[in-house]
């Protein structure tokens, strides 16, 4: 399994090289962001792990710029332990994060974690309801066989709803999945990505008929009857 990781510190880097390794990884590493957008890039690697604040481009653009044409999954170690950088980092596509300094086992664990999940993804189920398809997998949509870019704040909005077709939804269980638990309250989020992706979904958006609205509850997901 081939991982690239980034960062800007050659300690930090030099440690996860001979860590990594030594459990069997294939590493690449990278020590600035435009290096680990190259490197992603033309390395073609099995997992990303990548620290936030990096020169010449940050953690985050790089996130976003990875998310554009690949699902490999990304592992943020960083110092930032703060809400609002773990948030931003979630929200850009990455996977997990761990903030520094960290426990070697923890790292192993989390690295593990996501390469079963990655590797479990082969088997996602394609979800279809009226002339929209949604590939679990792939995570990627596509309305009468046309791609449809969805945000990843939307696709994150978007996923547990599908995976639990007509069953309600609550807003403090996706506010917490997708948000954190500390935007339990901040059911205006949800209220906005449920309408961008009623404008990209739905036949009439005005009048949902999948993406259904439980008032002061949650939201449900109806596929076609």
């Amino acid at each position: 399994m081939k991982v690239l990781v980034a960062d800007d510190d050659p300690q930090i880097l030099k440690a996860l090289r001979i860590i990594l390794t030594a459990h069997g990884y294939d590493v690449v590493t990278a020590g600035d962001g435009r290096a680990a957008l190259d490197a992603a890039a033309h390395e073609r690697p099995d997992l990303i792990v990548l620290d936030l604040g990096m020169p010449r481009l940050d953690g985050v653009s790089v996130i976003e710029a990875v998310r554009g044409w690949t699902t490999t999954p990304i592992l943020v170690v960083s110092g930032r332990g703060d809400t609002g950088g773990k948030v931003d980092a979630l929200d850009a596509g990455a996977d997990d994060y761990v903030v520094k300094p960290f426990a070697t086992e923890e790292l192993l664990a989390r690295i593990r974690a996501l390469s079963r999940r990655q590797g479990d993804a082969q088997d996602e189920p394609v979800v279809r309801f009226g002339d929209v398809e949604v590939d679990l997998a792939a995570r990627q949509v596509r309305r009468d066989g046309a791609p449809v870019r969805l945000t990843p704040t939307e696709w994150a909005v978007l996923e547990p709803l599908v995976r639990s077709p007509r069953r309600l939804v609550t807003q403090q269980t996706l506010l917490s999945a997708v948000w954190g638990p500390a935007h339990l309250r901040d059911s205006g989020y949800l209220r906005i990505h449920l309408a961008a992706l009623r404008k990209k979904l739905e036949p009439e958006p005005s009048r949902p008929r999948h993406l259904l609205t439980e008032p002061g509850i949650g939201y449900r997901f109806v596929p076609d009857a």
